[in-house]
């Protein structure tokens, strides 16, 4: 299974990456595949430039997990209603 990780990144110390690889980390050690996009950094690129390669990883996940403070976060609601309507699991662990 493929788990896609979403949550802030706007606005925190070093766009929250701790908290991705963190997530990352503990999927991988459960034995799941990790879609993170903590891991993409393009120079030159903008939100939205992000937003649309964020949602096409998200495409080819089977599952996401929402980090914490993901309510607060547009991209992450953004993310979490996309995965809704194309019936992708919200898993919580």
């Amino acid at each position: 299974m493929k788990v896609y990780i979403s949550g802030p990144m706007s606005g925190y110390t070093n766009l929250n990456v701790y908290a991705f690889h963190a997530m990352a980390a503990r999927l991988h050690a459960m034995g799941y595949c990790v879609a993170n996009p903590a891991d993409v950094h393009v120079d030159g690129w903008q939100w939205v430039d992000y937003m649309n390669c964020d949602l096409a990883m998200l495409r080819d996940c089977d599952a996401i997990i929402m980090l914490p403070g993901w309510e607060h976060s547009k991209g992450a609601r953004i993310e979490r209603r996309y995965a809704k309507r194309r019936r992708i699991v919200e898993l919580s662990i």
